[in-house]
C-alpha cells in the first residue's frame, strides 16, 4: 500500500586486480545537526560480496542509475582514507575498457569511518583540509544538491 522511500546502494570493485570481492555501501541520510559541523555524517555500512552481486541485486529489484571509472591513488593518515582520482566515463555500457575522462581536473576525497557521537573527527578532517588549502579547496557536498 505505502510507497517505501528509495534508497542507494553503491556496488564497487577493483578493475586492476583479479579475483578481489565486490564491495557493496549503503549510505543513510545525511544527518541535520549543528551547521558549524566541519563534515558530512550519515550512517554507512560496507560489506564485501560475492562476484554475482550484480545478478543478485538486479533479482533484487535493483536498477542500475550509472557507472564509472575512477582511477587514481588512496592514501591513509590514521583513521582517515584520502582518495585522489579522475572519473572516466564509460562509453559502451559494462564495458570498463572505452573510457573518457569527463574533466581535466583530480576529485578529492576525505573519508572517515568513525562511531556514533566521535564529533571530534570531523575537527581533524578540518585541520587536514587545511594544510592542503593551497591546492585544494575541500568542502562539504550537500548530496541532495547533485540530484
Amino acid at each position: 500500500g505505502q510507497q517505501a522511500s528509495p534508497f542507494v546502494l553503491r556496488a564497487r570493485r577493483a578493475l586492476d586486480k583479479g579475483g578481489l570481492p565486490w564491495h557493496l555501501r549503503y549510505l543513510g541520510q545525511p544527518e541535520i545537526g549543528d551547521k558549524s559541523r566541519h563534515a558530512l555524517v550519515r550512517n554507512c555500512v560496507d560489506i564485501a560480496t560475492s562476484d554475482n552481486l550484480t545478478d543478485f541485486l538486479v533479482e533484487m529489484g535493483f536498477r542500475m542509475d550509472h557507472e564509472f571509472v575512477a582511477k587514481g591513488h588512496v592514501f591513509r593518515k590514521g583513521i582517515m582514507k584520502i582518495v585522489v582520482y579522475k572519473i572516466f566515463r564509460i562509453l559502451m555500457p559494462g564495458n570498463t575498457d572505452s573510457i573518457e575522462p569527463l574533466s581535466l581536473s583530480y576529485l578529492v576525497e576525505l573519508n572517515v569511518v568513525a562511531p556514533a557521537g566521535q564529533d571530534v573527527v570531523s575537527d581533524d578532517m578540518r585541520n587536514f583540509a587545511e594544510q592542503l588549502k593551497p591546492l585544494v579547496h575541500l568542502e562539504k557536498i550537500d548530496p541532495k544538491r547533485l540530484m
